[in-house]
């Protein structure tokens, strides 16, 4: 074989090679997307929410994980997942998304706060009804069903809970959580109020604004985020937009404090994105001043030197009527973060006494002769 020829060869399978690299990229992107694309169809069915909070397990232990851990721990990790499937059935590794959805109220009619409502919601390559099966297996006679709707919820009451809520009537709420399956692969848990919301707005009633999830997963790589709307919450929890017995307009409609963060990540980096909103641009101006003259020393007081490095990568800037914040940690940074996390704390070696020790002169006994 000639030169000419060989490095025709050594030409064709490099592009070979990159093609097959660049057509396997867009598939696992073409994945993500479809993923997201899955995500935000569920989460348009969810009932109304001030917060959500929303987290992909799927992409964080099979894509960002292996970057993270060490090959044992990674073989561990795996080896855990197949006996939680074995014994549950269901894999961590394929919940396609978690999210937690948090919903403020008004005041009682006598003016008495009510605590927020809270729901999880999780769905992937699981059987709901299943994992419903299972639980009540399992719960026996601790757990009852109730047909609500076209679904059934399996209520559960949780003693200790109810033992505080005794002396502690903000948690009366919480005295009894539901589940029940949304979809043959989708299962919501939370307080029975709010579970009965996501049956009706599964149904088509009382959804979530299509806002709040647009502004949710605005980033298709995103492995973790939140938005929400703290202004709206304050406003319902304390009366300004009256009680649950009577409704008063809101006097102010500002979005001040909407927020946005999440995490996603490169080749080289996890990458930190959030926005919040001011109002209008001298409002970002002041604000972002103050963020700033606070978080310096608030860094260099955290002991621990990786997550020092970490959050110095954060860059505030006012735009327009927002505080937008980001920062690019390298991939590196957050695996020696991980690395020196998990490694077994080293016991304390015992005191060991300085003082020499004394010894006690022997007398010697003579023997008459």
């Amino acid at each position: 074989m000639t030169v000419a020829q060989i490095r025709s060869l050594l030409v064709t399978v490099g592009a070979m090679l990159l093609f097959s690299s660049l057509s396997h990229a867009q598939e696992k992107q073409s994945a993500h997307a479809t993923a997201l694309q899955s995500a935000v169809t569920a989460l348009t069915s969810l009932p109304e929410a001030d917060t959500l909070i929303y987290t992909s397990p799927q992409r964080i232990l099979n894509d960002a994980a292996p970057k993270f851990i060490t090959p044992a721990d990674l073989t561990n990790m795996k080896a855990s997942f197949a006996d939680i499937k074995k014994n549950v059935g269901l894999d961590p590794s394929t919940v396609e998304f978690l999210v937690v959805a948090i919903r403020f109220q008004k005041p009682t009619g006598d003016l008495n706060f009510v605590p927020p409502d809270l729901l999880a919601v999780a769905s992937g390559d699981f059987s709901a009804d299943a994992l419903l099966t299972l639980a009540g297996i399992y719960l026996q006679d601790k757990a009852r069903t109730e047909k609500y709707g076209s679904k059934t919820l399996t209520i559960v009451k949780v003693d200790p809970i109810a033992e505080v809520a005794q002396q502690n009537p903000l948690l009366k709420s919480f005295v009894e959580l539901s589940v029940v399956a949304l979809n043959s692969n989708t299962i919501a848990v939370g307080n029975t109020a709010y579970v009965k919301a996501a049956v009706d707005a599964a149904d088509g009633n009382g959804r979530i604004n299509q806002a709040t999830v647009t502004s949710l997963l605005r980033d298709p790589n995103v492995l973790m985020s939140a938005a929400g709307s703290p202004l709206t919450a304050f406003a319902k929890s304390f009366g300004l937009l009256g009680t649950q017995t009577t409704s008063r307009e809101s006097s102010c409609n500002s979005r001040f404090g909407d927020f946005y963060a999440a995490v996603t990540m490169d080749n080289s980096s996890v990458n930190l994105r959030g926005a919040m909103n001011t109002d209008n641009p001298d409002t970002a101006k002041i604000i972002n001043g103050l963020l700033a003259g606070v978080l310096k020393p608030a860094i260099e007081s955290i002991p621990d030197k990786n997550a020092q490095a970490a959050m110095k990568a954060i860059r505030l800037l006012p735009k327009e009527n927002e505080i937008v914040f980001e920062a690019d940690v390298p991939q590196q940074v957050v695996s020696d973060f991980f690395k020196e996390q998990m490694q077994p704390k080293r016991a304390d070696a015992p005191a060991t006494s300085t003082k020499k020790a004394v010894t006690k002169p022997t007398r010697r006994v003579r023997r008459k002769p």
